[in-house]
């Protein structure tokens, strides 16, 4: 299966816009909302039994990979996908099929890619790019962050995919090998948008809605923690897990936003979707404001004032909490 000309795209994601690009290349055009949201990738989730850097996971969109295969699952699309084990095997593998004209996705370290300037660069093994050719030795890579496309030598992206620790991408490389002809599009948003509805209403308090608030009453304790530094290194670390691990919670807000927007255009209730994406916006916003504040306590820890700090993240979660009930009642 030969994909299109290949034409470069900057996106919000890598991951949902890794597999707009890829599903267009291949004969299937999606926008990365589309993508975003028919893999039901909107979630909240914070863990502090589960550590990042000694704080807590914090997390506002599904796992690494779960697009990929969740949005290929309903789209009846069969990936090809291959981890390695070593670098080796891995070119010879992507030499191969790029010399067979095909367009091909790769998950990699953000740290150890070249291209990335050093001030961007931070130990995350979980960013997906494309690869659509080569010049000489070095690979042609659509990196969806990038305004333009990037050249990288092969030694480089061979670091950058075998990178170690949390989420190690082993050489993974994946490409469609099927796409559908007909595709039912209203039952299937029908079906992921009620599946993220019900996700975020979970009743488990560490996830969704109730997650979001759960937070909120840790970042309230800490307005009486006396460990300065580890009130600093908690609310960097809030920000860093939101703002820079892929577009960070408030972009993932917009990004579902448009995608309750797009969807309406499948015959879907048109006010419950323009009222919830309305809702989805104000989160998005919200979270936004909620990650300057953490920024300000940390950098003024004398006027710290972790009741506003929550406060916000209680707003969002509100906003949130209302867009997910009106779509859990989709028809």
């Amino acid at each position: 299966m030969t994909p299109k000309p290949f034409e470069h795209a900057q996106f919000a994601h890598c991951e949902s816009g890794v597999m707009a690009t890829l599903f267009s290349a291949y004969g299937f055009p999606l926008s990365e909302p589309m993508a975003f949201g028919l893999a039901h990738a909107l979630s909240f989730v914070y863990l502090p039994f589960v550590k990042v850097n000694n704080l807590p996971l914090i997390a506002y969109r599904s796992l690494p990979k779960s697009i990929i295969k969740t949005l290929s699952k309903s789209l009846h699309v069969t990936m090809k996908t291959q981890t390695f084990k070593g670098e080796k095997e891995a070119n010879e593998a992507l030499k191969g099929v790029l010399s067979e004209g095909k367009i091909v996705g790769l998950q990699t370290s953000v740290y150890y890619l070249p291209y990335f300037p050093k001030d961007m660069r931070f130990h995350f093994n979980a960013h997906n790019l494309l690869v659509y050719g080569m010049q000489e030795e070095n690979y042609l890579i659509s990196d969806p962050v990038f305004e333009e496309a990037v050249v990288c030598s092969q030694e480089g992206l061979s670091k950058a995919r075998f990178a170690k620790g949390v989420f190690a991408p082993k050489g993974f490389m994946y490409y469609p090998k099927n796409m559908p002809q007909e595709v039912d599009m209203h039952a299937i948003l029908h079906q992921a948008i009620v599946k993220n509805a019900k996700a975020m209403l979970t009743p488990f308090p560490f996830a969704g809605v109730k997650g979001m608030r759960k937070l909120a009453q840790k970042i309230l304790s800490l307005q009486t923690e006396e460990n300065q530094r580890y009130v600093k290194n908690y609310l960097t670390h809030i920000v860093r897990m939101q703002e820079e691990i892929g577009t960070g919670g408030g972009g993932f807000r917009f990004v579902y936003a448009a995608f309750l927007k797009e969807a309406k255009e499948y015959g879907l209730n048109e006010a419950l979707l323009e009222e919830a994406s309305a809702l989805m916006v104000k989160s998005g916003s919200a979270l936004r404001e909620f990650a300057l504040y953490c920024v300000e306590g940390s950098k003024k820890p004398q006027s710290l004032n972790t009741q506003k700090i929550a406060n916000k993240l209680i707003e969002a979660s509100t906003y949130e909490e209302q867009a997910f009930r009106l779509l859990k009642t989709l028809k």
